[in-house]
């Protein structure tokens, strides 16, 4: 069994080995889709294929769409070449329930996908189609950045700036030229929405466009009226959304299923820029795509598919749920704390009844209480999904290691959201709070990089890493204290995590609990049972 179109004439084969095809003849999408674009995608890995490119093939399941995708990947070009051009474009989705059941699908919606690099004249003539209704984005929260931690334009963006080019370096540049071009062709109207999984996605792609478009006409390489283009939401507009699903690198499991089928070419790649593909994509059953509804060339009827349109407040409290309470810290508890015990698997952490409960006290019992409802999405059933069905999935393979990333830069969101709600509540003391300062003095614990056995472990990528380490670094398992001198520069910094901790009565209380984490080998384990009543 081959992926590709000719591959795919042997239906019957393919059904027999339970994989769900695609209802409708590619070769006329595709012809429509070259004639009348309506969407184009920036970002060509594991998320779009499956989801995004899944949501649009619903639609032509249904009869509901004519047209497919055209996607560019500007970042890891090797992806065109590894698992695009050599499968006709054409991709597997297995989704993996948490059952044990897999279903597997062949992906059909991409039309065409290319590199970015030497591909302008093919972007122009895309996006100055007036058929063009949607320009998506997943390109992870880094895409959209243009300066450095200083605050200075990144040299590949300042030359994009400062030199009019028909093929900017950057990808901001490229979308910057192109909406310009669009705008020269008749300031027609279009969406270009960032499916990213950061807060106010919309808002930072529209500040990156917005600072070329005013840096161009104040140097007289643009007309004045392309700033007025892309600020008139009737004509540009830049929704915010929430996305939400985990498609993790491809899976061992996963590869043998389909190579016992007798799929041809199921390996995992790993290109020069670390990216892991394959020609197929597993991922959870759960998924969340809700999307502030301005589209001013019209869009697909994706709500078809699942996707929620509401307006940009609701959006915002989507995201906030998820992000602050329901999700993303609870995902960070585990983390630290796995690595701290030892796991390399948040499912079988999952199964450590001591952790299951810290999570569900953590989120039910000190964040549901302040967490903002968003009205479509009840924050009582999303937690309970994430504790139940999604974080103790076997086929998920995700790791407590690679969710530790970045924590420093995780927890004023996370957790220090939900510090400020108690506080504008008017709680001035937040210190009869219990698991969230747990979790505080678990990632310091973490920091020491020795685990619960008093084994050193690497400890994972974070830029604040070297600040944080050296103020931990000669702390060791059995002092006794007092530790304040030592954690105190950490835990009164509002930047990491929200507020001075010291000034709502939580500093103190860490460093408590440090003690009592650090006090010997085997002592998180000790203190965990001391704190969550099993």
């Amino acid at each position: 069994m081959k992926l590709s179109k000719d591959g795919l004439r042997k239906k019957q084969l393919w059904q027999e080995k339970g994989y769900e095809l695609p209802a409708f003849d590619i070769e006329k999408v595709k012809e429509k889709t070259e004639n009348e674009p309506i969407w184009i995608h920036f970002g060509a890995g594991n998320i779009f294929r499956g989801f995004p490119a899944v949501l649009q093939q619903n639609l032509l399941n249904k009869g509901l769409c004519d047209k497919g995708i055209l996607v560019c990947e500007a970042y890891d070009e090797e992806i065109i070449d590894k698992v695009y051009t050599p499968f006709d474009n054409l991709s597997i989705l297995v989704t993996l329930k948490a059952d044990g059941k897999m279903d597997k699908k062949v992906i059909a919606s991409i039309v065409h996908a290319f590199k970015a690099s030497n591909n302008m004249k093919r972007l122009s003539k895309i996006m100055t189609a007036p058929s063009l209704q949607m320009v998506s984005f997943t390109i992870t929260e880094k895409g959209y950045a243009l300066k450095d931690s200083k605050g200075n334009y990144l040299p590949y963006i300042f030359d994009d700036l400062d030199n009019f080019k028909e093929n900017p370096e950057s990808l901001m540049g490229k979308i910057a030229l192109l909406c310009y071009k669009r705008y020269l062709a008749g300031k027609l109207p279009v969406a270009l929405v960032s499916m990213d999984n950061c807060s106010h996605n919309g808002e930072k792609l529209y500040q990156a466009i917005r600072t070329f478009a005013e840096y161009w006409v104040n140097k007289g390489f643009a007309e004045k009226g392309f700033v007025d283009y892309i600020s008139d939401p009737d004509l540009v507009s830049f929704p915010w959304s929430m996305i939400d699903k985990i498609t993790p690198r491809p899976s061992e499991q996963v590869r043998n299923v389909l190579k016992a089928d007798g799929i041809q070419g199921t390996g995992t790649i790993q290109t020069s820029k670390n990216t892991f593909i394959s020609l197929f994509v597993n991922a959870e059953q759960a998924q969340y795509l809700v999307i502030e509804d301005a589209f001013p060339n019209s869009r697909p009827p994706l709500e078809e598919s699942g996707v929620i349109f509401t307006d940009r407040e609701t959006v915002d409290k989507v995201e906030r749920m998820k992000v602050s309470t329901c999700l993303n810290p609870l995902h960070t508890i585990l983390a630290i704390f796995g690595c701290i015990l030892g796991y390399t698997s948040i499912s079988e952490e999952m199964k450590d009844e001591y952790m299951k409960v810290f999570i569900k006290k953590a989120g039910y019992e000190e964040g549901l209480p302040v967490v903002v409802d968003p009205g479509i999405l009840p924050p009582e059933n999303f937690i309970k999904e994430v504790i139940e069905e999604r974080f103790p999935n076997p086929f998920v393979p995700d790791t407590p290691q690679r969710i530790a990333c970045d924590t420093s830069q995780k927890i004023p969101v996370r957790f220090g959201e939900t510090l400020k709600a108690y506080i504008h509540s008017g709680t001035e003391d937040i210190s009869s709070l219990t698991y969230i300062p747990l979790f505080f003095a678990g990632w310091l614990r973490y920091l020491i990089g020795v685990d619960d056995e008093g084994n050193t472990f690497d400890l994972s990528p974070d830029p604040m890493l070297d600040v944080l380490r050296a103020y931990v670094q000669d702390i060791k398992i059995g002092d006794k204290g007092p530790f304040t001198e030592k954690l105190r520069p950490i835990l009164s910094n509002s930047q990491i995590f929200g507020v001075d901790l010291y000034k709502y009565g939580l500093g103190k209380k860490v460093e408590e609990l440090f003690a009592e984490l650090i006090a010997s080998k085997g002592a998180v384990r000790k203190t965990l049972k001391r704190y969550i009543e099993i």
